[in-house]
């Protein structure tokens, strides 16, 4: 079904959409919400490796957090 999409859409097609798109968000709000899509991939990636029963390593950074501070 994907290649069907892609089959219809010209380039003419594409540049419509992302005029549209400017016109209703803006120029700066536009990577806002495409980093905020990124985010909500990573998190929804992270989730679907935690239900799979896999253990996921713990960070680096949360290891730094949970330790004690040393005076």
């Amino acid at each position: 079904m994907n290649l069907f999409i892609l089959g219809v859409l010209s380039g003419a097609h594409v540049i419509l959409i992302i005029a549209a798109l400017l016109l209703l968000f803006g120029g700066k709000k536009i990577p806002e919400l495409m980093g905020g899509l990124g985010k909500g991939m990573k998190e929804f990636k992270k989730a679907m490796k935690e239900d799979d029963g896999t253990p996921t390593p713990p960070d680096a950074t949360e290891e730094k957090k949970n330790e004690p501070l040393k005076q």
